[in-house]
């Protein structure tokens, strides 16, 4: 009885393993890391996802109150025309962005997105000169001539949505 079932376990085993399907994967395509250009600065690690809204104090107290995430207290930053609030989250942050005045760039965004929403992405970048050098000679448009000193203290400067799928990107000075 014993060799039975050891006959019949190998013949499921085998048919399991004839029957596998094959799975392949992106990382694995040697045409597809060919395709990636060289650049004189490199892309690093996502920074935060900004998120603006319309009410700050009920925003802090969901991620902190609720969700039970650390957050920064509000810093005001006047040359960009916002108030910023930090959740940690371990891996990357989420940067909160209420107006500060009637002509910042996120109380036009609340005009048209009332309950507020994903404001941009912000990446890290080893060298933002470079980068905005290179970025312009590939045409993609940079909202300011020169870096802005960001949230972190850093060099930021902001990428045109419509050159980036629609998605504002902020490069910031690791």
């Amino acid at each position: 009885m014993a060799a039975v079932l050891r006959r019949g376990a190998a013949g499921l085993l085998s048919r399991l393993q004839t029957s596998a399907p094959t799975v392949r994967t992106l990382s694995s395509s040697k045409s597809f890391s060919q395709n990636i250009p060289s650049c004189l600065w490199k892309l690093g690690r996502l920074n935060h996802v900004a998120i603006a809204v319309p009410d700050l104090e009920k925003a802090q107290s969901l991620y902190k109150d609720v969700l039970g995430a650390q957050v920064s207290e509000t810093v005001a930053l006047p040359e960009h025309g916002v108030y910023t609030v930090f959740v940690e989250l371990g891996n990357t942050k989420l940067e909160l962005l209420h107006p500060l005045g009637e002509k910042s760039p996120i109380a036009s965004f609340l005009q048209k997105n009332k309950t507020g929403g994903m404001h941009h992405i912000c990446i890290e970048v080893d060298d933002i000169k470079a980068a905005m050098t290179e970025l312009k000679k590939k045409k993609i448009r940079i909202l300011s001539e020169e870096p802005k000193i960001g949230a972190h203290g850093k060099p930021v400067i902001f990428l045109h949505p419509k050159d980036c799928h629609g998605v504002l990107v902020e490069l910031e000075q690791a």
